[in-house]
């Protein structure tokens, strides 16, 4: 915990001092209670007090004080805040793969209802957009605060051939760049673009401009390493599973998962790899960047909860003072 106002705490040293200071005067009560050696006389003519008890009112102030002189220091402390200008490029796979039925009911129909799902998990204040990509890559979504809008355009995703996962990099970080060059003001104070992250969910291996051409000017590899110098980390998913196949020229096709090469990707670009089989896997996978991405850590205002506590102290002081100084029949 940090203080902005840290010169406060200092009035620490006054509610110490009256802490001491009401030590003492009980003491001091004490010896001249002793100096009065006809006790009985003493009972008859000294109130009744409610024992220890009579000390609660003291010491409730004596804290609320201490609580309420930290709460002037202003407290801050990291906490999580929802972001409220960050871009989140969305990029799924549609090439011919995707119609496996590995994961049921078929890759690309648990991929579009578990990105709908981190569409509505997203915190309110990202701007969200889709890009699609198989022989070439698609913006369909611009980003946007408007959920319904990415929603629908997962909806309409179309399956077709091919698998360029370079483009579809570039494309999304092409739509980021244009979006935060059109942000009104443009670049914040300090002349640093909104902060944006690419989450990438693909199932195989990249086939333009071929399996062998990553490291290409547009291949994966490349893009991954130019989304790192662009401060835009790609986070994959690489989903399916191993035995997964389709139908294609009358005949079965194997379609297994490329882990390697997504796992790459993400590192080149600085961003996180994950791994999914089914649907539910994706959505907790989704669940987890929701919470990454939509959230930061941030020193903020902690000084409500002292303020509350000194206030809640202060009233029972009080309270218990106006109860326990009243005379006992």
């Amino acid at each position: 915990m940090t203080f902005t106002a840290p010169w406060w705490l200092l009035g620490l040293l006054v509610v110490a001092a009256l802490a001491v200071a009401y030590v003492w005067l009980l003491r001091r009560r004490r010896r001249d209670v002793v100096r009065f050696t006809n006790l009985e006389l003493l009972e008859s003519v000294a109130p009744k007090r409610p024992g220890r008890w009579r000390h609660l009112p003291a010491i409730a102030l004596i804290a609320a004080l201490a609580v309420l002189t930290v709460a002037l220091a202003g407290p801050q402390a990291m906490a999580k805040v929802p972001r409220n200008r960050a871009t989140v490029m969305l990029v799924i796979d549609v090439s011919l793969s995707m119609k496996a039925t590995d994961v049921a009911p078929t890759r690309l129909a648990a991929a579009q209802a578990a990105a709908k799902q981190f569409a509505d998990q997203l915190t309110p204040g990202v701007n969200l957009g889709l890009v699609s990509f198989a022989g070439t890559a698609a913006v369909l979504v611009s980003p946007t605060t408007d959920r319904s809008a990415v929603k629908n355009g997962v909806d309409n995703l179309q399956l077709a051939e091919s698998t360029a996962t370079g483009e579809a990099i570039f494309t999304a970080m092409q739509s980021i760049d244009t979006f935060s060059r059109s942000l009104q003001g443009g670049p914040d104070a300090a002349g640093v673009p909104p902060p944006a992250r690419v989450v990438l969910l693909s199932d195989g291996t990249q086939t333009v401009p071929g399996p062998d051409g990553e490291n290409e000017p547009r291949g994966s590899f490349t893009a991954a390493a130019e989304a790192k110098n662009r401060g835009v980390p790609v986070s994959t998913i690489s989903f399916g599973t191993s035995y997964g196949t389709i139908e294609l020229d009358g005949g079965r096709t194997p379609v297994a998962v490329d882990d390697a090469s997504m796992e790459r990707i993400a590192q080149l670009s600085g961003g996180r790899f994950f791994t999914a089989a089914t649907e539910s896997e994706l959505r907790a996978v989704y669940s987890d960047l929701s919470e990454e991405l939509g959230y930061e850590e941030r020193e903020v205002d902690a000084s409500r909860p002292w303020m509350i506590g000194g206030f809640v102290l202060l009233i029972g002081g009080l309270g218990a003072g106006i109860l326990l100084g009243r005379r006992l029949p």
